[in-house]
């Protein structure tokens, strides 16, 4: 056996779509057992697969060294597999909308009876209880609902969403520290209970610059300003134009202006009254940005980055998904993995978990499984069901 944090602990993943499945790989990478429940068919994410494929790039990438089975909850012959699924289960983690499982008569209530050691950990838009219970709930309309998509463009544009669905992966970190918090309880207690993470309530932290903003304004909503800091309240604090495509600079001590000057060739600025403290670039907030953008626009972002590393100065090219995918530093440290993937035709990209553990040994990739690819090893290992058995089930609609 792998020398593993989670190695002998088995999780029945019933998520779908992005939020569970991100949490529960993570789990799959820290050595856990764990096994993704689909219905007979495929979960929904699977039909933004290509053209007569079953593998959507999400479901490869979040569901990587998960073993798979189906099983169709709504036939009573599923929901008794299902309980005895949870006898040698450690935990159940399911992102249904709020009260699907009880509906079913297989939520929280049920299984603890069945197995009290099992920690269940429920995922949804808005929380288990409360006035906006029901609300449907995706990562865009979740980063309209939290506040998060007002403070996103420019003030004299709409709201935007961000361009990646960073609510529902935020919402999955969250799920894992539930998850685990739960299962170290367990372990000193004997008894497992429910979890629950609400993606509305684990993203409301994010606003906190947009609050503190807020409350210094007399308590008067900052508007939107794109990719500058909050109310232009620091400078330079941007996303600039290079010869080549964009760089992000940060400013966050007042040396660093004095080192940004240095790697500017801008030297004669250094005793500018309009540039010498925050405060006066900001007053002088469109002179502060020529200076930078005058220089930006006239060199690369490569020669842009070298200088600021240099100079100690904060900043980062702009970088396409392209470039990121095939990042050497990621690849060096093992975070992004090159597999080849039965459903694609050439190599694809798959990230590792995030979570390091120094001293242990690496858990290798296992690709997503194929719809209910493990039935036959999981009935048969689990519950001793015979392959005439597995076809019956199969044949009825039940896995």
């Amino acid at each position: 056996m792998l020398n593993v944090p989670l190695a002998g602990y088995t999780i029945l993943d019933f998520t779908q779509f992005y939020q569970g499945p991100y949490a529960t790989m993570m789990a799959a990478k820290a050595g856990a057992d764990v096994i993704k429940i689909e219905p007979p068919g495929g979960e929904s994410l699977r039909l933004m697969a290509p053209p007569g494929k079953e593998t959507s790039m999400p479901v490869a990438m979040l569901n990587a060294n998960k073993r798979g089975i189906t099983l169709n909850l709504k036939a009573e012959e599923g929901k008794a597999i299902l309980r005895k699924l949870v006898l040698k289960a450690d935990a159940l983690v399911e992102n249904y909308a709020p009260g699907v499982m009880d509906r079913l008569g297989v939520g929280f209530s049920v299984l603890h009876e069945i197995n009290p050691r099992m920690v269940y950990a429920s995922a949804t838009g808005f929380g288990l209880s409360g006035p906006d219970r029901d609300n449907l709930a995706m990562d865009f309309t979740v980063q309209a609902a939290s506040g998060v998509m007002s403070t996103t463009g420019y003030a004299d544009g709409p709201p935007l969403r961000t361009g990646a669905p960073y609510v529902d992966i935020l919402g999955g970190a969250h799920l894992y520290g539930a998850l685990m918090t739960g299962l170290l309880e367990r372990e000193r207690t004997g008894i497992g209970r429910l979890v629950e993470v609400a993606m509305v309530e684990a993203v409301y932290p994010c606003l906190a610059t947009v609050l503190d903003q807020y409350h210094r304004a007399g308590r008067t909503i900052p508007p939107r300003t794109g990719n500058a800091f909050a109310n232009h309240n620091r400078a330079p604090y941007n996303v600039y134009k290079a010869a080549d495509g964009h760089v992000a600079i940060i400013l966050v001590t007042e040396n660093q202006w004095q080192n940004l000057l240095r790697a500017m060739g801008r030297e004669d600025l250094k005793d500018d009254p309009r540039f010498l403290t925050n405060t006066a670039r900001v007053a002088n907030y469109d002179q502060t940005e020529a200076v930078v953008n005058a220089w930006t626009n006239a060199n690369t972002r490569a020669t842009i980055f070298a200088a600021t590393s240099k100079a100690k100065v904060p900043c980062a090219p702009v970088r396409d998904i392209e470039e990121v995918m095939n990042d050497p530093h990621m690849h060096g440290r093992g975070t992004l993995e090159w597999v080849d993937h039965y459903d694609y035709d050439y190599p694809i990209v798959v990230p590792n978990s995030a979570l390091r553990f120094h001293g242990t040994d690496k858990v290798p990739t296992t690709l997503s499984p194929h719809v209910g690819e493990h039935n036959e090893a999981v009935y048969g290992e689990w519950l001793g069901l015979s392959g005439t058995e597995l076809a019956r089930l199969k044949a009825d609609g039940v896995i």
